[in-house]
């Protein structure tokens, strides 16, 4: 069953950010974009290089109105002890959620029960609270975040002008598509 159009449940974990804990809620997810960004664990070996390349991209998520939330099953404390210790995780200034109970990584059934640890799953979470996009990567792949940059500008754009569609490789300023019948058979 696909995961688009689901709101996200209602949750309420602890974050660690700027030095600081703080909790995050469902509701914070409301009235703007948000991306949750699931990975297996801290203190591993691609998972930094993920937080790295979304922390080198952050502020273009935010010049969007994008908020950047990493998640995974180790606690808050955990991720305050990874960001002092990583030189890489240090540099991170996006929100890292403990999710040490499962409760959000269930909701979006990226939950490894056999491992406690997440699958490395990404969604896109609209104004309303809704998935818009999502996908789950094998453990050993590291993502993209320019690619994950352009999907939700591509996702934001489609919101805004539901009558136009974004082709492949389809930037900001690029053009798009209006589907219709003169289109049938001339792509």
């Amino acid at each position: 069953m696909s995961l688009n159009g689901k709101k996200v449940t209602d949750f309420t974990l602890q974050a660690y950010q700027a030095g600081a804990f703080k909790e995050v809620t469902q509701k914070d997810l409301e009235g703007k974009w948000s991306v949750l960004f699931f990975y297996p664990a801290d203190f591993t070996f691609v998972c930094p290089t993920e937080l790295g390349d979304l922390q080198n991209k952050y502020e273009e998520f935010k010049a969007i109105d994008c908020e950047i939330y990493s998640v995974s099953c180790d606690t808050h404390f955990v991720h305050k002890a990874w960001h002092e210790s990583s030189a890489t995780i240090g540099k991170v200034e996006f929100p890292m959620l403990g999710d040490p109970t499962a409760v959000l990584s269930k909701d979006l059934d990226v939950y490894i029960e056999s491992s406690g640890v997440t699958e490395r799953g990404t969604f896109v979470i609209d104004p309303d609270g809704k998935v818009v996009l999502y996908e789950v990567s094998a453990g050993n792949i590291g993502r993209n975040a320019d690619e994950l940059l352009r999907k939700v500008q591509a996702a934001q754009f489609v919101r805004k002008h539901g009558d136009e569609v974004c082709p492949a490789k389809w930037k900001p300023g690029k053009e798009t598509l209006k589907p219709g019948f003169d289109l049938v058979g001339k792509i």
